[in-house]
């Protein structure tokens, strides 16, 4: 192997060697899954409302005081809102992780691209050299004019054939170096595109974690403060919440209107989403052992054969739209009017999800949180 070639193979191998050290378990850009929870001591940057308890700087680390029983509705609510704030960011890293494996992909394919088209430039230019060397062993001329100077009447018409096909290969060896060269370029520059788009995807994905960390971590350490007989309350609250705007959706005379009957692959997808009920929430995972909302319908639809995008908000998005009303099991619900939150409809007005931190995937009511609209992965 010439140097040129072993060089372009040990630069694509790097990019290759890069590539997976970056998708390595591990990294700050690696695994779809979350990482251990940080130190109990604030992260850098913390507002006071990501750590409402904690001490103040200088002062000994104390217990905090629960909350008074009237003031559970506002933990309800800031949990509430702590938790949001959690699933919007694991949309941002599931998207970031997703662009990151195609990155990741297309890094690696371009690397080979490059060692093909640098052993063909070395081929290529093993051949003119080649020419270029007959050349000289026959004195320098070129073979037109050493076919002009033959006084050998067959020899000059049995050559010229020779010369007009030996001119029509060259410039074709020419066409082709040019050609080379200039594929070689492009890839390298598409190259280093990717890796910068990868760059900034994996800075993406490391503030989203920072981010979804945190509030995780405040919701916990709020949680934390509460006695066992408010922790009691505070779940009953959460599904007296639940229940009322069950009821409310379900007043509207809606599910009287909804009859639509699942599709074959609709079945499967239902079949594996609540095969998955009891299974914990974890956010950027895609199962088997654990889940995040969008990581449980985007696995439930790839087991029905059509697979869809990652993120709920990629979801709401790519996907076709349809009517409350002709909703059928199997077709997703999107919540909340930034589309971070996923479920699928299973019938009867009802929901298999995987809610938030701390819990399991689970059965709900359809209307129990706000609806923005309804999605169906295998329409037509």
């Amino acid at each position: 192997m010439g140097r040129g070639r072993s060089s372009a193979l040990a630069a694509a191998v790097a990019v290759v060697c890069a590539v997976t050290v970056l998708g390595a378990p591990g990294t700050a850009f690696a695994s779809a899954g979350p990482a251990p929870t940080p130190p109990a001591s604030a992260s850098p940057g913390a507002s006071p409302a990501d750590s409402p308890t904690a001490p103040p700087s200088g002062s000994p680390s104390t217990p905090a005081s629960p909350p008074a029983d009237k003031d559970l509705e506002a933990v309800r609510a800031k949990l509430d809102k702590l938790y949001h704030d959690a699933a919007v960011a694991t949309d941002a890293y599931n998207a970031a992780e997703e662009k990151a494996r195609k990155q990741s992909a297309e890094i690696v394919d371009l690397a080979r691209k490059i060692v093909k088209g640098q052993q063909r430039l070395d081929e290529l230019k093993d051949r003119a050299g080649a020419a270029a060397r007959a050349q000289y062993r026959t004195g320098g001329l070129p073979p037109a004019a050493q076919l002009v100077l033959s006084d050998d009447p067959q020899q000059f018409l049995d050559g010229a054939g020779r010369v007009l096909q030996g001119e029509r290969a060259t410039r074709d060896l020419l066409a082709e170096l040019s050609r080379t060269q200039k594929d070689l370029k492009k890839y390298a520059q598409d190259a280093a595109d990717r890796w910068q788009r990868l760059e900034a995807n994996r800075k993406a994905k490391a503030s989203a974690k920072k981010k979804i960390q945190q509030r995780i971590k405040t919701a916990e350490e709020l949680q934390s403060t509460l006695e066992k007989r408010q922790q009691e309350r505070l779940e009953r609250l959460e599904q007296e919440a639940a229940l009322k705007a069950q009821t409310a959706w379900l007043d509207t005379g809606v599910l009287k209107e909804i009859s639509g009957k699942a599709s074959e692959a609709g079945r499967e997808a239902v079949k594996y989403a609540t095969a998955q009920i009891g299974k914990p929430y974890e956010w950027g995972a895609e199962g088997p052992k654990t889940y995040d909302c969008s990581g449980l319908t985007s696995q439930a639809w790839a087991a029905g054969g059509h697979p869809i995008p990652r993120t709920s908000q990629e979801q709401w998005k790519q996907l076709p739209h349809v009517d409350v009303k002709d909703m059928r099991p199997g077709d997703l619900i999107i919540y909340f009017d930034d589309a971070s939150h996923v479920a699928m409809y299973v019938g009867d007005g009802t929901i298999v999800h995987a809610p938030r931190p701390g819990r399991t995937v689970t059965v709900a009511g359809a209307g129990s949180m706000p609806i923005l609209g309804v999605v169906r992965p295998d329409a037509g």
